[in-house]
């Protein structure tokens, strides 16, 4: 069968069409190039458990998180860029500073100094924020949800690690809660501690979750407790899993206990709310280990 004139024209152009698209495709980053390139664990300046400053009040970064256009996110307590107390614990009724705040990753930092800073970031996201702007009611969303998000300056995107230290890991989210006697971990970085790594890494047992909050936070103790200073921290489970982010220190009925926000709730608030598209947490490069 002879094509005719016009036909092999067609033919020939949809041909170049193809030809050009591929080579167009092949020219343009995919996500995958383009992801971002994290810094080896053993010597990366920002990770999970980074000293995080913000106007001179100091927090924990807890985990990290990229978006569908691969920024870098670090996350902390949404009060650790309050207003108010330190008791604070409402989201829905505290004040607090406003998105595009710097915060700066820091280590070393003591009770005499903010030690050395390793890089810099952009309050981008806050729970409390985004609650009072919502009109939020609900009375668990508004005492547990306390997330904020730092988004990592591009020029320190390359010092960040997602592992955390000492124990590796997270390996996904934990979606199940926890019961009472239920093993967590942490690594909690408070400046009261002057900076001293070893002091950093805990382990502790959850208390057994109260359905009263609709799985909205999860009351454990740990070996030694998380102090002012540690607000932030990521805790994750047995498995390497990540239930939750440090928000307050309990002072009763259980003195010297710790109450965490559940993450899988904090995250799917924020994946609703924050209009970053496609935020998720990043899973640690370093197998989990629960062995001290």
């Amino acid at each position: 069968m002879s094509l005719s004139r016009s036909q092999v024209a067609a033919v020939l152009a949809a041909v170049t069409i193809t030809i050009l698209t591929a080579a167009l495709l092949a020219l343009s980053p995919s996500r995958a190039e383009s992801a971002p390139v994290w810094a080896p664990a053993d010597t990366a300046a920002i990770h999970p458990g980074t000293m995080m400053y913000t106007e001179g009040a100091q927090c924990t970064a807890n985990f990290v998180y990229t978006d569908a256009s691969s920024n870098v996110y670090v996350g902390y307590a949404a009060h650790c860029a309050g207003l108010g107390e330190a008791t604070d614990t409402n989201g829905c009724q505290a004040e607090s500073l406003p998105l595009g705040t710097p915060v700066t990753f820091n280590e070393g930092g003591s009770l005499v100094s903010e030690g050395t800073q390793v890089g810099t970031g952009t309050l981008v996201y806050s729970s409390w924020l985004k609650e009072k702007e919502l009109g939020t009611t609900d009375a668990n969303t508004c005492a547990y949800n306390d997330l904020a998000l730092v988004k990592v300056s591009a020029a320190d995107v390359s010092k960040v690690n997602p592992s955390i230290p000492f124990w590796g890991g997270p390996t996904g989210i934990d979606t199940d809660g926890t019961a009472a006697g239920d093993r967590v971990y942490t690594y909690g970085n408070s400046s009261l501690r002057a900076g001293i790594a070893l002091l950093s890494p805990h382990t502790g047992v959850s208390l057994g979750d109260d359905a009263a909050d609709g799985g909205w936070s999860h009351p454990l103790y740990t070996v030694s407790p998380g102090v002012p200073g540690d607000s932030g921290s990521a805790f994750v489970s047995a498995d390497g899993k990540a239930i939750g982010v440090l928000s307050t220190l309990g002072l009763a009925p259980l003195p010297a206990s710790n109450n965490i926000g559940d993450l899988g709730k904090e995250l799917a608030f924020a994946q609703q709310h924050s209009g970053i598209s496609g935020l998720q947490l990043v899973n640690g490069t370093e197998a989990f280990d629960p062995i001290l």
